[in-house]
């Protein structure tokens, strides 16, 4: 192939992850706002009373109608424009380069996807970073207390004030440490789990294949990422002055302490019930835009 011509391929698969994303993360989007609200709860002394993700959504809903369940929703956005094309696409690109889509292993798969993962993650960070602490401002509002911010670019400009350029990337290390585990989990598993549906006569390479892969992909994601997704939304809502960890680490030790080693997996099903919708979405979108656009299946 021309390198044009490869050039515009590209492009094309870029635009349509892309246009996918919006439509899986739209879609999905109030329970990624439950589980965001869930993995904070515990602390602070007033939250100690044991909760769940029926509750937390209910409780947005009464205090800040259903548009509260979108708090957030322009920064998640923006960051699934940068992140989403170079993980998906940067992870087909590597796997054509360590080898055929026909030889290269699960552990290739994995790696191959966990890279890919990190390289995203890292451009996307701030835009993530502006989403957690939007979603985590509902909460404060619910309690009563003054927002910190009144829009994505009012907290983005308030973060670069108060906490330099480098605060935009507050949070990164567990945020890549998750994006590792996450993109090992799902594309690994979904171009694995899709070959072999595929292979074994299960399904052609149709919608069928696409959502079987999709949810075993949700299920793997999910429990790889789960302690890591908890510890990087922590780390994330720091503000300056108040610190509460030093570090992942010393986030990791002191939730595990003071709420127990369950509390590493809190927010799993609203986790889990987000990414199996969202992969559904974006996927089964995803191979129909490539379908139409002429492109092979992914």
């Amino acid at each position: 192939m021309k390198p044009r011509q490869e050039d515009e391929r590209t492009h094309t698969k870029i635009a349509l992850t892309s246009l996918s994303a919006m439509v899986a993360e739209t879609t999905t989007f109030p329970i990624d706002l439950t589980k965001t609200r869930l993995q904070l709860h515990g602390e602070s002394l007033a939250s100690t009373r044991p909760t769940n993700a029926f509750r937390v959504a209910s409780e947005i809903v009464r205090n800040q109608g259903v548009l509260g369940l979108y708090i957030g929703l322009p920064p998640a956005i923006l960051r699934h424009l940068f992140y989403t094309p170079i993980r998906i696409v940067g992870y087909e690109h590597l796997r054509s380069v360590v080898a055929g889509h026909d030889s290269i292993s699960l552990f290739g798969m994995a790696l191959v996807g966990g890279f890919s993962g990190v390289i995203a993650q890292v451009v996307a960070s701030p835009a993530d970073l502006v989403k957690v602490r939007m979603q985590a401002d509902g909460r404060m509002v619910s309690q009563g207390l003054q927002p910190r911010y009144s829009g994505s670019f009012d907290a983005l400009n308030k973060i670069v004030h108060s906490e330099g350029f480098g605060g935009l990337w507050k949070g990164v290390l567990p945020n890549v440490q998750r994006a590792f585990l996450v993109n090992m989990g799902e594309l690994a598993c979904y171009d694995q789990a899709k070959r072999f549906v595929i292979q074994n006569q299960i399904s052609d390479d149709n919608i069928y294949a696409h959502t079987l892969a999709s949810i075993m992909s949700g299920l793997s994601a999910t429990a790889l990422s789960c302690p890591a997704d908890v510890v990087k939304t922590r780390m994330m809502n720091q503000a300056e002055g108040k610190v509460m960890y030093n570090n992942s680490y010393d986030c990791l030790v002191k939730t595990v302490r003071v709420e127990g080693l369950r509390a590493l997996w809190k927010g799993f099903f609203p986790t889990w019930a987000r990414l199996g919708p969202w992969q559904f979405v974006f996927w089964v979108s995803y191979e129909k835009f490539r379908k139409f656009a002429g492109l092979s299946s992914f």
